[in-house]
């Protein structure tokens, strides 16, 4: 019988019996056959098989057509998936006669697979997905179907074009090349996740889009109409590559460059440094194109929360610092790391300690607390309050749940908002590039949110009101000089109510130079209204610390005999910030109930969620509705997104994240959807966009103005992030966007990752400069004409050399 098993038939009579029998079999043999193969392509509810290793995969969001985000939140639609995290399928609807085309391509770089929605296409694992793999899949489907074995035919015209449902086999996709995103975008997706999580990646890529599908349906397929328009894309964007031809910066700063700080021409044509004005930004005419280069030996960053206590030497080769400062424990050298104790100039001991005895120095008893909030909210609910006075009910600081958002002065190499995040604040860590070589890039590399500022001659790019606490330890800025002008700046963008902690050596030392210091401070504060609460001194680290507070209602403005500092013009507005030169003058506390600045924000983390208590139904949000719905919506969106989309299906591992930008914040929603992680975020708004950043303030994120025709106050390399929604469309008007990608490439550092979301003629491009600088293209995504395009940066650097004198 084996023997007939093997041998040929070709369905010719015979008289011989056993030939007859044996005929018979073989027919058996050959329906039993076909009868265990049709299982493998049928699930038990008839969908296409889970066996040729596929299974569903779920269509983006579609873009609102009345507000200026891409996706909408609609979760009406619910498909249910594959429970096998180890299969991808796609699926689509039959009728798809007035469907539009969708087209999303999987890239491992040079590769792309791109999917109409009009045709069923399954795909399989690239690579390495064997006939063994194939076989025993099959071996081991144990699914029944309910088709005769005579539609065992019908498999061979599943390819046929007269079809509405389509599926390929195996060798049909071998034959297409047809491959699957992934981290790297080479790896089999059969292997263990846990791998792939580990490098860098999230969980499968099934589970990833699994998440959105419960909110937004099945992914679209594309048509082979639609194949060959994509086909003629990819040529398209093969042929705009070759035109983008980088070159590598020569310049004296190095790997260090940043554009708008050494721009060495325009500050030799200063007419005077006396205000630091030589730290301050000055951009060239034309923003570079060319590539910043690595260091030598340069290593992909520690990672957060270890980064706080060592980083890779090789990475910020500077060693003046460690050599200056390392008594004082602001860092020190150790072998292939830099290490950091933790310390600074006045908390050589730790700053975690430093941080509770700025608590305690000014904090009311309990009784004296609960009968203050008791008074002011009867005052208040009874309408028997002067016109001037505030409700801001803050009687002490309270880390992580009264006070949110600080900012630090001179921050040396962070260590002081590195530690606060242990007390949930996060902190505006500045400092100038100045001899203090690096101070801000150590911060940055150790993932501690700095920027590169000065205060000299201008205002800093923040809103007026928006910081709980200022603190200075011995920053080195001299307040009292020229009427105070550098003080007065503080008080512009420290809230009412809020508090400015100054640990100097003129709070506790009596030598001749501290005691006229501490003299003209006492008379500045007072002339500006603002109370001395008290001198704290700090036994363990030899210090003392002054608190001082602003003030919560005019009535100390209108009783002065001195109108010094002068209260500033009513059409001064205290928001412009954007290259603004400093008035030394003071902006009227607010006054009424609606305005901002009237009371104190709401406790972290309720005020995250709760739209600020200024914005009124009459105002017209950044997305056509009322201010506040604006506001809960914009919110609500992005936790959608982010958990449905972000989270899992763009091949990123959050976990590895630490310095994130959102590049157009709008009203911070992106950076509120990642309240969780363990990371931070940099909002920028646009100085051309909606000026939205108080409301970033208020629900207790940070943030900072900037026009992105300009390069960002950073070092290279300094962000794992960086995230785009309908930014670059706006940029190419007004700017040369090949200069904004070689931004957008010196602020990331090696494997970091940049998401666009924006219209689909900017997507291709972005995806045709991200494959001329040798980036990773992980996903790209069109349809309506709207588009997302996920990328990685590489190490690859060019060889040829553009010099910037």
């Amino acid at each position: 019988m084996a023997m007939g098993r093997n041998t040929r038939v070709d369905g010719r009579k015979s008289s011989n019996y056993c030939s007859t029998i044996l005929l018979v079999v073989m027919v058996a043999a050959c329906l039993i056959g076909a009868w265990i193969m049709m299982p493998s392509l049928v699930d038990p509810e008839g969908n296409i098989a889970v066996s040729l290793g596929m299974t569903k995969l779920p269509k983006l969001e579609k873009l609102s057509q009345d507000t200026s985000r891409e996706f909408n939140d609609d979760t009406s639609q619910q498909n249910e998936t594959s429970e096998n995290p180890t299969e991808l399928i796609r699926e689509e609807k039959v009728d798809t006669s007035e469907e539009q085309d969708e087209n999303i391509m999987y890239n491992d770089g040079s590769e792309e697979t791109s999917v109409s929605k009009d045709k069923e296409i399954g795909y399989r694992n690239t690579g390495e997905d064997t006939e063994h793999e194939s076989r025993k899949r099959t071996d081991e489907s144990e699914v029944k179907t309910d088709e005769s074995e005579g539609k065992s035919s019908e498999k061979e015209s599943y390819s046929s074009k007269e079809k509405t449902e389509e599926i390929q086999t195996q060798d049909e996709v071998d034959s297409e090349n047809l491959e699957q995103v992934g981290q790297d975008g080479n790896k089999d997706l059969n292997e263990d996740s846990d791998e792939r999580t580990s490098k860098g990646g999230s969980k499968d890529q099934t589970e990833i889009l699994k998440e959105a599908s419960t909110q937004i349906g099945a992914w679209s397929t594309q048509s082979k109409e639609s194949q060959k328009q994509k086909e003629s894309v990819k040529a398209s964007l093969s042929k705009n590559t070759s035109k983008y031809k980088w070159k590598l910066c020569n310049v004296s700063a190095g790997p260090d460059y940043i554009p708008c700080l050494d721009n060495i021409q325009a500050i030799r044509k200063l007419p005077s440094t006396s205000h630091y004005e030589h730290r301050e930004r000055h951009c060239p005419d034309e923003a570079p194109s060319c590539l910043v280069s690595l260091p030598e030996g340069y290593k992909i960053s520690v990672k957060w929360p270890k980064s706080r206590e060592k980083i890779w030497f090789a990475n910020v080769p500077h060693i003046k610092l460690a050599e200056v400062k390392g008594h004082q424990n602001w860092v020190q050298a150790s072998g292939e790391y830099l290490t950091f104790p933790g310390g600074g100039t006045q908390f050589m001991h730790g700053a975690l300690h430093y941080i509770d005895f700025i608590q305690k120095i000014w904090r009311l008893p309990l009784v004296l607390n609960v009968l203050a909030t008791v008074i002011l909210t009867s005052i208040y609910s009874n309408k028997f309050w002067n016109g001037g006075c505030v409700l801001v009910t803050v009687s002490d600081i309270a880390w992580g749940k009264q006070t949110r958002v600080i900012l630090d002065v001179g921050c040396g190499v962070a260590s002081f908002g590195g530690y606060l995040f242990d007390r949930d604040v996060i902190t505006m860590s500045l400092a100038p590039k100045d001899e203090h070589e690096a101070q801000v890039q150590f911060a940055l590399e150790r993932g501690i949110p700095a920027i590169s500022a000065v205060m000299g001659t201008k205002r800093l790019p923040f809103p007026s009101m928006v910081f709980d606490i200022v603190h200075c330890a011995r920053c080195r800025v001299p307040w009292h000089i020229e009427g105070g002008k550098l003080l007065l700046e503080l008080n512009r963008v420290l809230r009412p109510g809020g508090f400015f902690v100054w640990s100097a050596t003129p709070v506790y030392r009596s030598d001749t130079e501290d005691v006229a210091i501490w003299k003209a401070m006492s008379k500045l504060t007072k002339s500006m209204c603002w109370e001395l609460l008290k001198i704290g001194k700090d036994k363990v680290n030899g210090v003392s610390a002054a608190v001082y507070r602003k003030p919560t209602s005019n009535d100390c403005y209108e009783q002065r005999t001195r109108n010094d500092p002068p209260l500033c013009e009513e059409s001064d507005d205290p928001n412009a910030a954007w290259d603004v030169s400093l008035q030394a003058c003071m902006h009227k506390i607010p006054t009424h109930p609606s305005e901002r600045g009237y009371q104190w924000p709401a406790k972290w983390p309720l005020r995250l969620e709760k739209h600020p208590y200024w914005l009124q139904d009459s105002e017209v949000g950044v997305y056509g509705k009322a201010a506040p719905k604006d506001f809960v919506d914009d919110y609500k969106h992005w936790k959608l997104q982010f958990e449905n989309s972000y989270l899992n299906g763009i091949g990123i591992d959050w976990s590895s994240l630490r310095n994130v930008m959102d590049m157009r914040a709008v009203y911070g929603g992106f950076a509120a959807a990642l309240k969780d992680m363990k990371l931070w975020v940099m909002n920028v708004v646009p100085v051309t966009s909606s000026d939205t950043l108080a409301i970033i303030y208020e629900r207790g994120l940070f943030g900072i103005y900037h026009d992105w025709c300009e390069s960002f106050n950073t070092y290279p390399r300094t962000y794992d992030l960086l995230h785009a929604d309908h930014l670059f469309s706006d940029i190419k008007k007004r700017c040369e966007f090949v200069a904004v990608m070689a931004e957008v490439d010196r602020i990331l550092r090696p494997e970091g990752r940049l998401i666009v979301r924006d219209d689909a003629e900017t997507i291709a491009e972005v995806e045709a400069m991200a494959k001329s600088l040798q980036w990773k293209i992980h996903l790209t995504f069109s349809k309506d004409n709207e588009g997302l395009v996920s990328v990685q940066k590489t190490k690859w650097r060019p060889s040829d050399v553009e010099t910037i004198t």
